[in-house]
């Protein structure tokens, strides 16, 4: 470690899962966005500034992420001080996708091999998968795990009703209970509050969000009267998926916006800071995924992370981007059955 390094801060996965840095490296970019040499130095830079969890999947860059990752820690001497995490579920496997027995023994197979190490830490199913039976899907991460191929299980962009069947056949079955959930989740979108993040706190599940700036939103970088153009993502594509411009593009945002300059001001801070401290207070979220096409990015969003926000900065921007409760069935269980979660996350 450098003479740039901080104090890490971790906290563990889940209950019997992984301890991880406050904030995780999302490496999406890496061999699309990002060159390798470049790639290389950001995970350098997060290395040094105490993180330890990197966060990778076989689709990244159609399997260039992994491989890029897996030859800069056989440059370093290997991976086994950091915690590493890969997704399976859409890539295709010798002519097979989804989360099968056959696709997943294949994928991971395949991970292992471009990351150049013996096991994954923590392995994401990176969605539902409707055809193919859960206790498949279960029965072969359970069997993976005790080949030693990958340590923990868990799941990513899952709604409420998937989950608690995740963990219902996962218990009924004596299967491994996942230790996180990986969801976007940022101040523009708090969608995971009514069911999957009240799952995961009853269940003792932690969140690694992604997204946290909102596809660059919450920088500040987009205003509410000219199109994005350039290389950023919106620039490049102003249509692209949940952060499209013109989804985004209202008033709500722009209060949120408003509020974060106000608060940044105070500190003299980039309104990001204030976003990814927001995020990495709430409940359940143990790590904040940081995706950066390059090292000068990736470190601005490093530096938030001493950065704490009072209680009451907290609290006006739950309410200034909460999009409360449907009135059923929510705010009538929240009323007359006493239910305090939705209260505890100011949704």
């Amino acid at each position: 470690m450098t003479a740039h390094a901080t104090k890490i801060h971790t906290s563990q996965m889940g209950t019997s899962g992984p301890f991880v840095s406050r904030f995780g490296l999302g490496t999406m970019t890496f061999g699309s966005e990002t060159d390798e040499a470049e790639a290389h130095r950001e995970l350098d830079a997060f290395v040094d500034h105490g993180g330890t969890f990197i966060d990778t999947a076989d689709v990244y860059g159609g399997g260039a992420s992994e491989a890029i990752i897996g030859r800069w820690g056989n440059q370093r001497g290997g991976l086994d001080d950091l915690i590493v995490a890969t997704k399976g579920r859409f890539a295709p496997a010798a002519g097979s996708s989804g989360a099968s027995r056959r696709s997943l023994v294949r994928s991971v197979d395949a991970s292992l091999k471009r990351l150049q190490t013996e096991a994954i830490d923590v392995y994401f199913i990176h969605g539902w998968d409707r055809d193919v039976a859960l206790t498949d899907t279960l029965g072969t991460l359970g069997d993976l795990v005790s080949v030693g191929k990958i340590h923990n299980i868990a799941w990513s962009n899952v709604t409420g009703w998937q989950l608690q069947k995740i963990l219902t056949t996962a218990e009924l079955g004596g299967f491994p209970i996942p230790v996180a959930v990986q969801p976007q989740y940022n101040l523009l979108d708090r969608g995971i509050e009514l069911e999957v993040l009240p799952c995961c706190l009853d269940n003792g599940i932690a969140l690694t969000p992604w997204s946290p700036l909102g596809g660059g939103w919450l920088t500040g970088k987009y205003s509410s009267d000219t199109r994005p153009t350039g290389t950023s993502r919106l620039g490049e594509d102003p249509g692209r998926g949940v952060e499209a411009y013109d989804l985004r593009n209202n008033d709500r945002t722009h209060a949120i916006l408003d509020a974060l300059r106000t608060m940044a001001a105070r500190y003299n801070r980039p309104i990001a800071h204030l976003a990814l401290a927001w995020l990495a207070a709430r409940p359940g979220v143990v790590s904040v995924l940081l995706g950066a096409r390059t090292v000068k990015q990736l470190t601005d969003n490093l530096a938030a992370g001493d950065f704490v926000l009072s209680d009451a900065e907290r609290s006006e921007l739950d309410d200034i981007s909460s999009v409360g409760l449907p009135a059923y069935p929510y705010r009538f269980v929240e009323e007359w059955c006493d239910v305090a979660v939705w209260r505890q996350l100011g949704t």
